[in-house]
């Protein structure tokens, strides 16, 4: 069964650093392209970060350029997404998932972990 385990959220103040990760497990990832996404209470899923599945691609939402990083460990199953700068705005559960050329996720959702920044 495949399944996505996000880890490393946390609660901390503006300026904040975190790194999150994403441990799949059930079928080696090296092929897909993956992103991550994040929800903020009362809104829509949004995607924060995409990267290919070598790793030469990778796209952000413009709010996020310059502060965060996103990276994967093919050998390790793992895509990782760090975060610095943290801003209140950036609140929200972030979840990664499998996802197209265009970005556009396919697979199933796991838990996602709940990233709070504080003023």
């Amino acid at each position: 069964q495949v399944q996505l385990v996000e880890s490393g959220g946390g609660l901390v103040q503006a300026g904040a650093s975190l790194r999150l990760s994403c441990a799949a497990s059930g079928r080696t990832f090296s092929r897909d392209f993956m992103g991550w996404f994040r929800q903020a209470p009362g809104k829509e899923r949004e995607l924060v970060a995409g990267i290919s599945w070598y790793g030469g691609i990778t796209d952000y939402t413009e709010s996020v350029k310059g502060r965060f990083t996103i990276s994967r460990d093919n050998a390790k199953n793992t895509v990782f997404l760090q975060m610095n700068s943290l801003k209140p705005e950036d609140t929200a559960v972030y979840y990664c998932n499998t996802v197209d050329s265009t970005w556009r996720p396919f697979g199933s959702w796991g838990q996602g972990t709940q990233v709070t920044v504080s003023s």
